[in-house]
């Protein structure tokens, strides 16, 4: 227990420190590196908790996929960092503003946060034991089964926000040629093939 206590403190204290140095940090490769140490830091505390299949879920998707995206397409970005600065100073003002009233409405809703006396009970009855049943097989039982038409939705809402995201970026330009399918569909098979009789030393 003392070897579990102290992993928990000193996962989580490099996950804070990590995730205010991916604030903090003035250069952006430094910020995705640190929250590529972030991730890790969580999946150790969910090692700790015994969901060691989310833990892997943190590791290959977030820190196999994500980040790395993440830290290629700031390395291949050609962005003028000064430039950036300066045209950030402009808004300090108004950034700070909406910054503060975050902050009071955060310390409003903790200050009037009252855990209810069921919380405990709730909590104990989301998945059974581990000695039991395996974090993996509860998590897709409850995944499956309870929250699936949730699960649904919030893969289509990804598919919508991926849709989005390429029709926002997507441009048309006239020296590309592209396909057309309705033309390729409604096509005459006899026009689609010309038969040229070429006598011998004639050429084309």
């Amino acid at each position: 227990m003392v070897i579990a206590t102290l992993a928990f403190y000193l996962f989580s204290a490099v996950a804070v420190v990590a995730g205010l140095m991916v604030v903090l940090s003035r250069n952006p490769v430094h910020s995705v590196l640190w929250l590529i140490l972030t991730f890790f830091s969580a999946a150790g505390l969910f090692v700790i908790l015994g969901a060691e299949f989310v833990a892997m879920l943190l590791v290959i998707v977030y820190v196999g996929a994500v980040a790395v995206l993440f830290l290629f397409v700031v390395m291949m970005m050609d962005v003028d960092f000064a430039e950036l600065k300066s045209g950030m100073a402009k808004y300090i003002r108004i950034g700070s503003l909406i910054g503060v009233v975050i902050l009071v409405e955060l310390l409003l809703a903790t200050g009037s946060w009252v855990i209810s006396d069921a919380a405990p009970e709730m909590r104990a009855a989301i998945t059974p034991a581990i000695e039991d049943v395996q974090n993996t097989v509860a998590i897709g039982t409850i995944l499956y089964t309870q929250y699936v038409y949730l699960f649904q939705a919030a893969g289509l809402i990804l598919l919508v926000a991926m849709i989005g995201a390429i029709v926002l970026t997507m441009s048309h330009r006239k020296d590309v040629k592209r396909q057309n399918i309705i033309d390729q569909i409604y096509r005459d098979a006899d026009k689609a093939v010309e038969m040229i009789d070429v006598k011998p030393g004639q050429g084309l």
